[in-house]
């Protein structure tokens, strides 16, 4: 069965939550399963940033969960409007996919969680998709169809899926949100599906 690899990272546990909605939606399209991967941290050199596994989530990414993988969807928490460091870092590791064309015809779509409701999350994932523009994934957002985006009052856009977490860090999606975060994880499994036929 051809995987979606949801690859995030999170810190206070908002994008991870938000992961496992869009890992449902993508359940939900016949025939397609989510591939949940997280990234580790980073530091200075002389700091050691993370073990070799993280004691409890998912797995972290490896190379082959990007060559094997039908779909991406990217997420990561906001910090200060763009995307935060460990997922910078890792997307500036890419070289050699990016020169064998790994994600190219891949469909892709992007996720995030801010702190406050104007927080970044627009120019977030904006920018986490012009990495993948040149990857040369076929990039997906949240149609206006889905009735959701038109009446949330606190996370979702057409860039993708997002959260607001507020000033107390409040992990669970709304379930607006959640629904939005699904029907992501529709989109890109079922374009995923047909890209695929």
């Amino acid at each position: 069965m051809p995987d979606i690899l949801v690859l995030y990272y999170s810190r206070g546990g908002s994008v991870a939550r938000l992961a496992r909605q869009i890992a449902r939606g993508v359940g939900e399209v016949d025939g397609m399963q989510a591939r949940l991967r997280t990234l580790p941290p980073v530091a200075p050199l002389t700091t050691v940033a993370a073990p070799p596994e993280p004691e409890a989530g998912a797995p972290y990414v490896e190379p082959r969960d990007l060559a094997d993988c039908a779909g991406l969807l990217l997420g990561s928490p906001t910090r200060f409007g763009n995307m935060a460091a460990p997922v910078k870092h890792f997307l500036d590791t890419l070289g050699a996919e990016w020169a064998s064309g790994t994600l190219v015809g891949k469909p892709a779509g992007v996720f995030t969680s801010t702190a406050t409701l104007h927080g970044g999350q627009e120019s977030t994932l904006l920018t986490m998709l012009v990495p993948l523009l040149h990857h040369g994934c076929v990039i997906a957002g949240i149609p206006f169809t889905e009735p959701a985006l038109s009446t949330t009052r606190s996370g979702g856009t057409p860039y993708g899926a997002s959260h607001v977490a507020g000033g107390d860090d409040h992990p669970e999606p709304t379930e607006e949100e959640a629904l939005l975060a699904r029907a992501l994880g529709r989109r890109v499994a079922g374009l995923a599906r047909k890209l695929q036929a």
